[in-house]
């Protein structure tokens, strides 16, 4: 996914996670997040979980299905050492969308570049609007 707007070096960030997820890789997608870092997710029905990102990374690995997650329309604000990524996803399994929602990233600048500090997302399953990136290629 290339992102429509934003700082490059904010916006690589969220992109490298996807990639990672789509290849299963637990290391890449963990090398990308701050110490402590959580994935907050809000159900359909607006219940809120938090998952370390350990417990998330691990699943994410050991996983058969095809992940693929793509991103548009992102708002990115960055003052100093802090940032945030807002933007509308979709999100398919297997080739099959599953849920579409809003990723919200808060990354931290450290010594070794942009980290994310956490990833809350919603999930909703029905009414999505059509991606403005059409359909997925396979």
């Amino acid at each position: 996914m290339v992102w429509a707007t934003g700082n490059d070096a904010v916006t690589v960030v969220p992109q490298k996670l996807f990639d990672a997820m789509k290849a299963h890789d637990s290391v890449a997608a963990l090398a990308l997040f701050a110490p402590g870092a959580t994935l907050n997710s809000v159900d359909p029905e607006g219940k809120v979980t938090v998952t370390p990102v350990e417990k998330w990374a691990e699943r994410m690995a050991t996983g058969k299905n095809t992940l693929l997650e793509r991103v548009w329309n992102p708002k990115v604000m960055e003052q100093g050492s802090i940032a945030t990524v807002w933007a509308e996803y979709d999100f398919h399994s297997n080739g099959k969308f599953t849920h579409c929602g809003i990723d919200s990233f808060t990354l931290l600048k450290t010594e070794s570049g942009w980290k994310i500090a956490s990833l809350s997302f919603s999930r909703v399953t029905s009414s999505c609007a059509p991606s403005p990136l059409g359909e997925p290629a396979n």
